[in-house]
């Protein structure tokens, strides 16, 4: 299969001398000047919440990062708030560079594979996508059978904590490497164990994106992009005591744990 495009995000790229610094000071991943698998990162507000997130790739001296188009702006304009005098080449490939995924090796310009074993991501310039299929589900699909959301189609700007998109549980988030925007919410989430809202698949849905998920009576949270009936949802585990017992629009609905999870229906907390 060929790559597919994905108009909705925006690629950039860092480079210079103390790029690596400006990112592994700034975000939530071990981001490092090193050949390998893309790493999944957020830069969050100082408060926690995620601003954006995307994969991040090491290649040709620079580093590859891709964000939801609709936070490109506001991404970018914050990053270059936190350079300040550092020697870094902030590089907006929105004009000249597309983002797309291939699920089958695809070889053909800055390909890193997406860690959540999602195939690869790939970005190259709009001359060389002449033989990338239109943009279609199948990416959606592949995510939100794996259980993990993505800004944009799923949730906005300053809506959630990291652990809240289950960053902590996929490696997009180091934990021992000190200080970042947000680090002390993140740490005090984990070691208090006090992430209520996590990832969770829901399928037999009849109801746009949005629409919430019902528990018990109570909200626990809007669903995300739907695909064939079926998509992510960032719930409260701690409403859903009987999972059998779930709707969406007033009609029953399955609700099932993402592949990584180390979470249960009904924590109060979950303590990783």
């Amino acid at each position: 299969m060929p790559t597919i495009l994905r108009p909705s995000r925006a690629a950039f790229r860092f480079s210079g001398p103390e790029a690596q610094k400006l990112l592994f000071d700034v975000v939530t991943g071990r981001l490092l000047a090193a050949p390998g698998p893309a790493v999944w990162w957020a830069l969050l507000s100082p408060q926690g919440k995620v601003q954006a997130e995307g994969l991040s790739g090491w290649a040709e001296d620079a580093f590859w990062l891709d964000v939801d188009a609709t936070v490109a702006d506001a991404f970018l304009k914050k990053m270059k708030l936190y350079r300040l005098r550092a020697q870094v080449q902030i590089d907006d490939l929105r004009d000249t560079h597309s983002v797309g995924w291939s699920f089958d090796g695809w070889t053909e310009g800055i390909v890193h594979a997406d860690p959540r074993g999602l195939g690869e991501r790939v970005i190259a310039e709009n001359t060389a996508t002449a033989g990338w299929l239109p943009p279609d589900d199948s990416f959606a699909a592949h995510r939100i059978s794996a259980g993990i959301p993505e800004e944009g189609p799923d949730f906005g700007i300053d809506q959630n904590f990291a652990h809240d998109i289950g960053l902590d549980l996929l490696d997009g988030i180091d934990f021992v490497k000190g200080c970042y925007i947000g680090q002390e919410v993140v740490s005090r989430m984990k070691h208090r164990g006090t992430a209520r809202r996590r990832p969770v698949i829901v399928s037999g849905i009849d109801a746009p994106a949005g629409t919430p998920v019902v528990a018990g009576g109570r909200d626990a949270g809007p669903i995300g992009e739907v695909v064939d009936g079926r998509a992510v949802a960032i719930l409260r585990l701690d409403r859903i005591t009987d999972p059998a017992a779930v709707t969406v629009d007033g009609k029953p609905v399955t609700v099932t744990l993402p592949p990584y999870a180390t979470y249960q229906f009904g924590d109060a907390t979950t303590d990783d």
